[in-house]
């Protein structure tokens, strides 16, 4: 404003020591006085051309046009015969911005909000421009609770015509809030209100959470919380009446006065339907929560209405409405709602467009999709759409939406945006011992190799516990209905010597596996395969278990078998990469044909389940179980016993460390016929970390069997302790603290252990 005031009255000057000039016609146009400025920008902007008759109201119009610019802080209009003379007097370029005794900002973020108002490295300097940048940088402060801050801002001209521009910074102290008053409060107790609200007093972790720093944006927050809460209660008309904030003279300390009218509790009378209902009035009750006799809640009102909403949306009715009416009263304290029920047209699906999938191709997502174009809208065919794909695990994020198609009232797209992330996968595995020191293994995979969304996986681990070399592919589409077909092919070495198992062995097969869907999240799977194992127990000594001898007496040392397997799986999950409800299971069986040198069987069971306990808080808990056994008149081979112990079973104990162990010498483990295992653990992320870490404290218990070590008689090995988990871009990464509860003398312990990746 200053700037175009001063402009308008340079140029009412001007225009009047020019008002004598008698008209002519412009012969040459000559600039003086630019120095950063180029001619032709001048001419650009200039409204007088050479030959052109020249007289006082362009002068005028000149002088304007060219203050208009902001790039000079002086014009004249002079005349020397036909020749116009235009006289300009630059601004002055900003050549540097520093700041002094800045702590609570970046440098480069503020530098970059000055920028946004047009005070920046190379841009004209104007003062109505700075004071507007000083008012943001205090804009800044306060929303950090910096109320005291001091901005002194020095102008240094440079050579050149340009300046440096320096704000000199006192921030001063961050005012904390001293005291929350919550006044009119009966029904609860103010320590209960106030545990509820994100802004508090100081506390111990404050340093951390910044929740005794005070925020408009965050006390907003918090008067709807506390009215969410007293809604949800009863108290239908409860109301904010005030909210008072004051600081303290030395603009350390803030008060916060909430003055609240609670009002009567309410209780609900009846719930009613009307409107179009287009199902069953019963079908639609199914999804009312809020019931005639219970105490209002606002919480269940609004689930009512979605779930009415959700039920037409999966009918085709994109567009329904739900509005719950009330009817109050006020001397019974009671209230009737009527649920009007509009369900609109129904909608159906003109197109499916996939977008951000670059490497990915679209056939991979769309043979996810649940809904089909051409075919009405089904909310719920739409959300089991996006639950499908992000459980491909080939996307960060997955966001579906579904605008109306413009121009119709009965039609929609689904617009699928995805947010690649890389599906290949470095895996390493590693844990501490004070006997084994590092133990090391890894693989390399493509979970989408090519963007055809098959999965190979090359597995090279050279550590010296294991040394194999594997392939594994799958083709999760060999079929349009949806089967799979996979092979693996892989040559092991197993050292576990180290451990404590006095042996070696040598694995060298192949197979061919299918999958076939069984119902939305189920799976039904086959696979056949031939596996030759050599076994190495040399040196044979006393300490060696008298069932490997007996085992290379009857057997040998190189059998061969062709094991079938058959496994039901089923899949709940919201998500495959963070989970919060929903769940996993597996029944798997293992059997080794008869007709070749083994006969034998493994059975297993594995199921985890998460629960959301809070808006970021989620339980985990997991069963393991496993049973093995020879059959044909023959025993199981002790190679294909279950081991307990380390991270994925029994953490704070030594992998594979659990079990019997051999009388002869107590440092053989033999593993067991028979594997229990239980799991629980919470999950939640760091505080100003994002998602991809969680952590929690875990309880682990478990142990394997056998005929003679049985659970009666040793029980469960326990632990407990504190797990992470971080999606790192090498993949995922684990670790635990773990301290066991109820160690025996022969326990080998491991109370820090580590996984990144997936180790096969």
């Amino acid at each position: 404003m200053k700037k175009n005031l001063l402009a308008g009255l340079l140029a009412t000057l001007f225009v009047a020591d020019v008002a004598a000039m008698e008209p002519f016609t412009i012969q040459d146009i000559r600039l003086e006085g630019i120095q950063r400025v180029e001619a032709g920008t001048v001419f650009n902007y200039l409204p007088i051309k050479v030959g052109e008759t020249m007289n006082d109201d362009k002068a005028g119009q000149a002088i304007k046009t060219l203050f208009a610019t902001g790039f000079f802080k002086d014009v004249r209009i002079e005349t020397e015969g036909n020749v116009v003379i235009v006289a300009l007097e630059e601004r002055p370029a900003i050549a540097q911005i520093d700041f002094v005794g800045l702590k609570e900002f970046e440098k480069d973020q503020l530098i970059k909000g000055l920028k946004d108002i047009g005070v920046a490295v190379s841009r004209t300097f104007d003062r109505a421009t700075l004071d507007k940048a000083e008012q943001e940088l205090k804009r800044q402060y306060l929303t950090r609770g910096r109320y005291a801050v001091q901005i002194t801002t020095t102008i240094t001209p440079l050579d050149r015509n340009r300046v440096a521009i320096n704000f000199n910074i006192n921030e001063g102290e961050t005012a904390k809030i001293r005291q929350i008053n919550i006044v009119g409060a009966t029904a609860f107790r103010e320590k209960d209100l106030l545990g509820i609200m994100e802004q508090r007093t100081s506390a111990w972790n404050s340093w951390y959470t910044k929740s005794d720093q005070y925020s408009k944006q965050k006390l907003a927050a918090d008067l709807e919380t506390l009215r969410s809460y007293y809604l949800d209660r009863g108290y239908l008309e409860f109301n904010v009446e005030s909210t008072q904030v004051s600081i303290s003279p030395d603009k350390k300390d803030i008060f916060i006065t909430i003055s609240i009218n609670e009002g009567e509790r309410y209780v609900v009378s009846s719930v009613k339907l009307a409107g179009d209902l287009i199902l069953s009035e019963e079908e639609f009750k199914k999804s009312v929560t809020l019931r005639a006799g219970d105490i209002f809640s606002r919480e269940k009102l609004n689930e009512s209405t979605k779930a009415i909403s959700d039920r037409l949306g999966a009918q085709g009715y994109a567009f329904a409405n739900v509005n719950a009416s009330p009817e109050i009263d006020k001397e019974k304290r009671r209230v009737a709602f009527t649920l009007f029920i509009d369900p609109g047209k129904r909608v159906y699906v003109r197109r499916i467009n996939i977008t951000g999938n670059s490497k990915t191709r679209d056939e991979v997502i769309r043979q996810e999709m649940r809904q089909m174009e051409g075919a009405w809208y089904d909310a719920d065919r739409v959300a089991a759409s996006r639950e499908r794909i992000d459980k491909t695990s080939y996307f960060s994020e997955v966001n579906v939406e579904t605008p109306p198609v413009p121009g119709t009232s009965d039609q929609v797209d689904v617009n699928v945006n995805v947010t690649e992330k890389s599906t290949g996968n470095i895996s390493l595995g590693a844990g501490y011992s004070s006997s084994e020191k590092v133990i090391i293994s890894g693989s390399i995979s493509q979970a989408n190799i090519f963007g055809s969304g098959k999965f190979l996986s090359l597995q090279m681990n050279t550590g010296k516990l294991n040394r194999t070399i594997g392939i594994n592919y799958t083709n999760p589409y060999f079929t349009v209905d949806g089967i799979s077909q996979g092979f693996d092919l892989y040559h092991r070495n197993v050292n576990p010597t180290t451990l404590g198992y006095a042996f070696k062995s040598q694995s060298t097969g192949g197979g061919i596996r299918f999958g076939f869907p069984i119902g939305e999240k189920e799976t039904l799977s086959f696979g056949l395969a031939i596996d030759q194992t050599k076994i190495n127990i040399d040196p044979v000594t006393t300490a060696t278990p008298v069932q490997y001898v007996d085992f290379l007496k009857e057997f040998g040392s190189s059998n061969i078998t062709l094991p079938a397997t058959i496994a039901w799986a089923s899949d709940t999950r919201n998500s495959a990469i963070y989970p919060t409800t929903g769940g996993t299971q597996r029944v798997g069986l293992e059997v080794a044909l008869p007709g070749l040198d083994l006969t034998f069987y493994r059975l297993t069971y594995q199921n985890q389940r998460y629960f959301s306990l809070t808006k970021d808080v989620v339980l985990m808990l997991s069963t393991d179980l496993g049973y093995a056994a020879g059959y044909h008149g023959q025993n199981l081979p002790f190679y294909k016993n279950f081991y307990a112990g380390g991270i994925g079973s029994v953490r704070g104990y030594d992998t594979a460390s659990l079990g019997p162990v051999n009388p002869a010498y107590a440092d053989t483990r033999l593993g067991g016929t028979r594997k229990v295992i239980f799991n629980s653990e919470l999950l939640m992320p760091l505080p100003g970390v994002d998602k991809s870490f969680r952590f929690g404290p875990f309880f682990d218990a478990g142990n394997v069997f056998t005929d003679t070590y049985t659970m009666s008689s040793e029980g469960l090995r326990m632990s407990y302790g504190v797990s992470a988990a971080w999606l790192s871009p090498l993949g995922p990464l684990k670790f635990s603290v773990g301290q066991p509860i109820n160690q025996k003398s022969n326990d080998k312990l491991q109370k820090f252990q580590f996984q990144l990746g997936t180790v096969f």
